[in-house]
C-alpha cells in the first residue's frame, strides 16, 4: 500500500468513529468479510454462485439487459428507503 493510501485509510477509520452506529457495524462486517477472505487465500465461489455467473454470462451473450431507466428506477427505490 503506497502512503497517500495508507494516510486515506488512517483518515477514513479516524472519521468511522464519528459515524452512526449501524454505519460503523456495517463498515466492522465488510471489513470483517474482507480480512475472512484474504486470511483464505483465493476466493473460491460456491456452486451456487458459479451458477449465477453462469447465468448471467448467458443473459449477458443474448444481449438481455436492463435498460438505462430500468436501473434508474432499482437505484431511485432503494435511495428512498
Amino acid at each position: 500500500m503506497n502512503v497517500s493510501s495508507r494516510r486515506a485509510l488512517e483518515t477514513l477509520v479516524q472519521r468511522a468513529v464519528a459515524w452512526p452506529e449501524d454505519a460503523q457495524e456495517e463498515l466492522a462486517r465488510v471489513a470483517g468479510e474482507i480480512e475472512a477472505e484474504l486470511e483464505q487465500g483465493t476466493y473460491r465461489p460456491t456452486v451456487s454462485e458459479l451458477r449465477g455467473i453462469d447465468h448471467g454470462l448467458r443473459d449477458a451473450a443474448d444481449g438481455k439487459f436492463a435498460s438505462d431507466d430500468e436501473v434508474e428506477a432499482v437505484f431511485d427505490k432503494h435511495r428512498r428507503r
